[in-house]
């Protein structure tokens, strides 16, 4: 099984908030995000420079608005408010846009919760679905875990990506 972390950091830019970030064995989420659509982007972002096109990948997506989010247990369970809700697929959003607008440019997953284990997969990005299921995941987390680190995220003062990719602490 996997070990998750839930983060709160702070969001700069035109929509300022707390966001939650999400790590996985340690490894900020988006990160997996970048590593599974690099060869995908790469058709689409043929003109910009690798350092350019690596800090697009690692910022294509940002947190999810506390306040956006409201019961976080229920979201992060796999029962989103019916605006997060993606009715045809059953996913719900686990990152949103880095522009501060979550629907702007979401990875879904269904979360699949049993009384032992959250498991989360497949994943999907709903603006490309010529993608299909993004290499990706599962992730299986303990579920008394998992709800003591979304019971207890951890609070950092600024993006764990910081702006230049590189994790910070």
């Amino acid at each position: 099984m996997q070990h998750i972390e839930f983060l709160n950091y702070p969001a700069t830019g035109p929509l300022p908030d707390l966001q939650w970030g999400i790590r996985i064995d340690g490894t900020d989420l988006r990160t997996y995000t970048a590593d599974a659509t690099r060869d995908l982007w790469r058709q689409e972002h043929k003109e910009e420079s690798p350092a350019e096109n690596e800090l697009f990948l690692l910022h294509q997506h940002g947190g999810l608005s506390l306040r956006e989010v409201g019961d976080p247990v229920r979201h992060f369970l796999g029962d989103p408010a019916p605006e997060f809700a993606d009715p045809s697929t059953g996913s719900t959003p686990v990152l949103g846009c880095s522009c501060g607008i979550w629907g702007c440019w979401p990875l879904l997953t269904i979360i699949t919760a049993t009384p032992e284990t959250v498991t989360w997969s497949p994943f999907r990005q709903p603006f490309r679905k010529e993608w299909g299921e993004l290499p990706m995941g599962p992730y299986t987390f303990d579920r008394l875990a998992y709800e003591a680190a979304l019971a207890d995220p951890v609070r950092v003062t600024e993006d764990p990506l910081g702006p230049d990719g590189e994790a910070m602490p």
